[in-house]
């Protein structure tokens, strides 16, 4: 990554930083939970036993791979994978083994905001399969989607895997779809995941882990602040807390204040001041249907072709096409 690049990262954190913690109430993105440290508790996080959601879609990719693979590339003529937040790319190797033992030409474009964790897995792949060309890029989503406009006129294939579409409200997740459907030409497909609503207590387990490791990757978002703003968070003064609401399908995390207190952050020039109990969101999991994913695909110019779930139904993920 150039220095230009670097810059636009740092001030994006900067700026939503300073507008989060000046807000009332208080609000940081998930999406910086993740850097070296936040990458290792997430992977920490997705050994949990709590933790359902990878294993339920590893073993979707498991048992579908040749099913997903066939719809991917039906005419045989090649396309680009590419994949909106990779992360370790664990679940997709499954996938990229089946296209290189039906010997698809395909090319990996792996995208995520993490430059730990697209340098990990290109790094990987490179090793692993050694056949398989890979692209990694760094970005966030909304960028990497204008450029996505730009690519040639292969057929595409896009994946957004895992609770990625889950952070998002329905208004917001609209808007997301919307822009992956401007980025498809006919013919292009969206490979993407939701995770079922189920038992509220399952959902409220997989996100408050009895270890600690889900508030410890929470309170990672104050330790980046603390090491790249200059900040002094003290992280041992706030608790992590989870709630979940069954009508909406919301899971919501927080970080809450046990005192009152000052924080000081020396490279935003800013003083933040809490009261005691007072909270900052830091994250939305949301939870679906089948019913509410139609909806959500139809308001974005999309339909739904198909999908594929784990043998407890607590997850699925969806081939969806434009809609013509």
């Amino acid at each position: 990554m150039n220095s230009k690049e670097q810059k636009v990262l740092v001030s994006s954190f900067e700026k939503e930083v300073s507008e989060g913690l000046t807000a009332f109430p208080k609000y940081l993105s998930s999406k910086f939970f993740y850097d070296e440290i936040g990458d290792e508790l997430f992977q920490q996080i997705m050994e949990l036993p709590e933790y359902y959601l990878t294993r339920a879609e590893y073993e979707i990719f498991e048992t579908h791979k040749s099913s997903i693979i066939q719809n991917f590339d039906k005419s045989n003529g090649g396309f680009d994978l590419i994949e909106l937040g990779a992360g370790d790319g664990k679940k997709t190797k499954v996938l990229l083994e089946e296209l290189v033992r039906q010997n698809h030409d395909f090319i990996y474009s792996p995208i995520d905001i993490s430059q730990n964790a697209i340098d990990g897995l290109v790094r990987n792949l490179n090793l692993e399969m050694p056949n398989v060309t890979v692209q990694g890029q760094i970005g966030e989503y909304f960028e990497v989607l204008d450029r996505l406009k730009h690519m040639n006129d292969r057929k595409k294939v896009i994946m957004v895997l895992g609770s990625n579409i889950g952070n998002l409200l329905h208004s917001r997740a609209i808007q997301f779809l919307k822009k992956l459907c401007n980025a498809m030409n006919d013919g292009d497909l969206l490979f993407i995941g939701f995770d079922q609503k189920k038992h509220p207590q399952k959902v409220l387990d997989a996100y408050n882990d009895k270890t600690g490791v889900t508030a410890a990757f929470n309170k990672n978002i104050l330790a980046r602040i603390n090491k790249e703003l200059n900040g002094n968070f003290d992280l041992d003064k706030f608790m992590h807390w989870e709630t979940y609401d069954p009508e909406s399908g919301t899971a919501k995390s927080y970080l809450v204040s046990k005192e009152k207190q000052t924080v000081d952050i020396d490279c935003l020039s800013l003083q933040v001041h809490f009261e005691a109990w007072e909270s900052i969101h830091t994250e939305i999991s949301q939870k679906y249907d089948d019913d509410i994913v139609k909806w959500l695909a139809k308001e974005a110019g999309l339909k739904i072709v198909k999908s594929f779930s784990d043998q407890n139904n607590d997850y699925k993920d969806y081939l969806i096409t434009k809609e013509k």
